[in-house]
């Protein structure tokens, strides 16, 4: 028998930070792997696009969080042009959230506490990394850790001053849920000149 097809608005039409929070949760509980990783779009001055994943490290109604190297490509492109886009595409349920706006560096504060909060291999990682740029051989990059390790033996490396983060203030915020036949369902929000928002269904 047909499957049978509702007129049901499930996407609900209120605050996006609200329904980012509700669906963010249910990654959490869903997804084996990194809920909170997501698609970072960027481009050049000249227009030229580039995307990579990062993890989201911080979200609320200021923006969503993200931290990496300022000297690599990616922090190069932040640096020229701040107009980004971010896409979280959560498989398990079916789901996406793509959002469109500007980024302003986290403060120094926020940077360090972040960093402090890394395992210590990872911080002697990032501390060790020249991100982006070309490597002779991994074992380079290993001996650079090892090196630190002995400088730093409990991983308390301090944070780089060109490790820090950004966070993404929105002006949209779209989500998409997978629906049956390929009648998927779609909600935008656009940020008003008020600080509040507007959204539209839109087709799928």
């Amino acid at each position: 028998m047909p499957q049978t097809l509702t007129h049901d608005d499930s996407i609900p039409d209120g605050n996006p930070f609200d329904v980012f929070e509700a669906w963010f949760a249910e990654a959490r509980a869903s997804e084996p792997n990194d809920s909170n990783a997501m698609a970072l779009a960027t481009a050049t001055p000249d227009g030229v696009p580039s995307v990579r994943m990062v993890l989201l490290k911080g979200h609320g109604p200021d923006g969503f969080v993200f931290y990496t190297n300022l000297q690599s490509r990616k922090g190069g492109e932040l640096l020229a042009n701040r107009q980004v886009a971010l896409l979280f595409h959560w498989k398990s349920l079916r789901r996406q959230i793509r959002i469109e706006g500007a980024i302003s560096e986290v403060t120094p504060a926020e940077a360090d506490a972040y960093f402090a909060s890394r395992n210590p291999e990872s911080r002697l990682g990032s501390a060790a990394s020249d991100q982006s740029r070309p490597l002779e051989s991994r074992e380079v990059y290993l001996d650079r850790v090892a090196a630190l390790r002995e400088v730093y033996p409990d991983g308390n490396v301090p944070r780089p001053a060109h490790w820090s983060g950004f966070r993404v203030t929105p002006v949209a915020i779209e989500f998409w849920a997978d629906r049956a036949f390929r009648l998927h369902e779609r909600r935008r929000f656009v940020r008003c000149d008020n600080q509040g928002w507007t959204s539209t269904l839109l087709y799928p």
